[in-house]
């Protein structure tokens, strides 16, 4: 589609307000996007075994209890925390009687976001590219029509292969435009494994296919990436200062919440958009005042280290 498509016409003043939080608020984005193939395990880390749940309607029911408490939890706030990226069942559910996406944007001042992708292809050429993702335009109109501000979509480099980086970056840009025509912010996540033998080669074929990418960008909104913390300080500089950037985040991608924090520290201007390094110490079993001085604690040393 390379129409644009209006957002509905109740929702461009909340638009214009999210946009500007999105590019001039301090803080980080909490990714509570867990999908199917990774709710178990994340489930397992909060302290909710296998043996709790005997179908996926019922492992959802409980990740979206976890989400809740997150997300209703005095620490979670829009002074620290600036957007939140959402699982598709979450954006459809409620919380305290609200619309996920309201519910953040109303009463916590957070940006919704939206994890859109479908998961990843096999590994070829170094890479794992997204799966096919025919009914987007779908999705993108319902996101809208719940305010939800922006996108976000993962794809893995897991070698310095100059062709399979390529086709990882012109996936991204493509689905990016498609996400554009709908009025909306599209995080693009290249993710490169922390774990590649070739990393640092790696970020140096990614930042210069990025960058074309960039300077072919259409329309006028801008677009906002989701890194992996860089071997090199300050190594996506040149992308956070583009007129076409929005903002630039980073993935903790496996770190300890302490490494993740040290790198990103030394990245100035990028702020964090963690997953499992922002739930890491959480457990169901804890008491309510005991999970939210740990979240608490935990918002504050990654917003710290995002405010560099």
């Amino acid at each position: 589609m390379s129409e644009t498509v209006a957002r509905p016409a109740d929702n461009h003043a909340i638009f214009a307000q999210q946009l500007d939080k999105a590019g001039t608020a301090g803080g980080f984005i909490a990714a509570l996007d867990q999908s199917g193939g990774s709710t178990p395990k994340a489930l397992a880390a909060y302290g909710v075994e296998a043996s709790a749940y005997s179908n996926d309607e019922e492992m959802f029911n409980l990740i979206h209890d976890m989400r809740t408490r997150i997300m209703t939890s005095p620490a979670f706030n829009g002074d620290r925390i600036l957007g939140a990226i959402l699982f598709e069942q979450t954006m459809d559910r409620q919380v305290a009687g609200k619309a996920t996406p309201d519910y953040l944007w109303q009463e916590k001042n957070v940006v919704p976001f939206l994890k859109i992708d479908k998961g990843l292809a096999d590994e070829a050429d170094g890479v794992q590219v997204m799966k096919p993702n025919p009914d987007l335009e779908n999705l993108l109109a319902r996101a809208t029509a719940l305010n939800v501000f922006g996108t976000k979509m993962r794809s893995v480099i897991k070698s310095a292969d100059k062709a399979g980086i390529q086709r990882v970056v012109d996936q991204q840009f493509e689905t990016a435009q498609r996400i554009l025509n709908y009025q909306m912010i599209p995080i693009i996540e290249p993710e490169v494994d922390i774990n590649a033998a070739d990393k640092a080669a790696c970020e140096e074929m990614l930042r210069e296919c990025l960058e074309q990418g960039l300077a072919a960008l259409g329309g006028d909104l801008p677009v906002m990436f989701k890194l992996t913390l860089p071997d090199t300080a300050n190594f996506y500089q040149p992308l956070l200062n583009h007129e076409k950037t929005l903002r630039v985040v980073a993935l903790s991608g496996g770190y300890s919440r302490d490494e993740a924090n040290r790198k990103l520290a030394a990245n100035n201007g990028m702020i964090a958009s963690f997953s499992r390094a922002l739930t890491e110490g959480l457990s169901a079993a804890q008491s309510d005042d005991t999970f939210n001085s740990t979240l608490d604690q935990t918002i504050a040393e990654v917003c710290a280290a995002s405010n560099t």
